[in-house]
């Protein structure tokens, strides 16, 4: 599922919650221009079902909606109340981050604020398997690469250059952020997995590296 295709999906939720489910309706709510191909394409992936003008969800199209409002409105509150952005900036940032919140970031954030029920403009956001858990404490998630257990996978964040001829050469051989990493073993040194590496790095460096602890 492309962004284009989450950006329709979208669309077509906030148009449903207004009891409006026509395509120059879906339009209004869209942040982009899309065609009768897009919705053709939806629909072949049994996402969407179209009858005459109107536009309905299939029931897998309507769970990936939620979850995309989901992370949507999550992140409207998260700018306005943690970054205090407002209106236009907020829903230009927000539609930025809700593409990239994978599963584990939007549960933290949705704890750190207090599991909201509403976006600012008073739409509900449909509620997280931590919302029913009700849970309170968000993980540590963000750790040192060198406190990753053998077999664990991270993705790499950020890097504290120790020097600039470390972070140059680790950018070189692929080590950048967003690139998933596995610890390997830890001794005799320090070794991890990416894509179709097998590297070994010194403890400094290993230090250095900060992971999105994955499960």
């Amino acid at each position: 599922m492309n962004q284009r295709h989450e950006e329709i999906l979208e669309a077509i939720w906030v148009s449903g919650e207004n009891k409006k489910y026509s395509i120059p309706d879906i339009k209004k709510n869209c942040q982009l221009d899309f065609t009768d191909a897009d919705l053709a394409e939806l629909e072949k992936e049994g996402m969407v079902v179209t009858n005459a003008d109107k536009v309905l969800f299939a029931e897998s199209g309507k769970q990936l909606a939620e979850k995309i409002m989901r992370r949507h409105r999550l992140a409207e509150v998260l700018v306005t109340s943690i970054l205090k952005l407002k209106n236009a900036e907020m829903e230009k940032v927000a539609c930025q981050v809700e593409h990239s919140l994978h599963p584990e970031v939007e549960e933290s954030i949705c704890i750190l604020l207090g599991h909201p029920e509403i976006c600012p403009d008073g739409k509900p956001i449909p509620k997280g398997k931590c919302c029913d858990h009700g849970l309170k404490t968000v993980n540590n998630t963000v750790v040192s690469l060198h406190d990753l257990k053998p077999g664990e996978k991270g993705k790499i964040t950020y890097i504290k250059p120790g020097s600039h001829s470390n972070l140059h050469h680790l950018i070189s051989l692929g080590l950048t952020p967003g690139t998933i990493v596995t610890a390997h073993r830890k001794s005799p040194a320090f070794c991890i997995k990416f894509e179709h590496t097998e590297l070994a790095l010194d403890e400094d460096i290993v230090k250095n590296i900060f992971v999105w602890k994955m499960n």
